[in-house]
């Protein structure tokens, strides 16, 4: 039985246009796969640097002003479907599973959230969830089983009764070499707000 419930940020609650995203970096002559950038990017996800070393890492090295490397960055970000926010708080309000947020994500994309929402929706969001974990917070990233685990033990769930939604496969397989129920949510096709029609608990 499940009675724990783990979600994802990024296309799962708020929508995402990762197309857009690559090739906005791509215009500025960054790409996301050269070996040289990932370290950084993976770094700075985790709360290893600070977003103003972060971002002078680009201008000193592809001499992109901060100002659109930032518009670049935040580019993926798109809006939060007023009926995700509403089933969210639903089940926040029924109180039948402990809910939990855990999102790979950094300062930048975060500080724009807040600014775009506003605070007090930020808060509201926030508020439905019992943990709500942010990789550059936490200093772990998906899908590396420690953030997994360490989610398990900080708030001694159970693996089998947790289910854990992500919409990048990577994360789902790592969760459920763990125990953990998983939902492969694919953006487009399925929506958090079918998580009981179409029969996933």
């Amino acid at each position: 039985m499940i009675k724990n419930i783990v979600f994802d940020f990024g296309d799962v609650f708020i929508n995402l246009d990762k197309k857009i995203f690559a090739e906005g970096l791509q215009k500025l002559g960054i790409s996301q796969d050269p070996e040289e950038l990932l370290p950084i990017l993976h770094q700075y996800e985790m709360g290893a640097v600070s977003t103003a070393e972060f971002c002078d890492f680009f201008e000193e090295k592809l001499a992109i002003p901060r100002e659109k490397f930032s518009a670049a960055w935040n580019a993926i970000l798109l809006d939060f479907p007023e009926k995700r926010l509403k089933f969210i708080k639903e089940l926040a309000e029924n109180k039948k599973y402990r809910l939990f947020l855990l999102s790979n994500t950094n300062d930048l994309h975060i500080s724009w959230i807040q600014n775009d929402w506003g605070m007090e929706l930020y808060t509201t969001f926030k508020n439905c969830f019992e943990q709500f974990y942010l990789s550059h917070e936490v200093r772990l990233r998906k899908p590396n089983k420690d953030i997994y685990s360490f989610v398990l033990e900080a708030n001694h769930l159970i693996a089998e009764e947790t289910l854990f939604i992500d919409d990048t496969k990577e994360n789902t397989i790592a969760a459920k070499s763990l125990g953990i129920q998983v939902w492969h949510l694919i953006p487009g096709n399925e929506d958090v707000v079918e998580l009981f029609t179409k029969n996933i608990l």
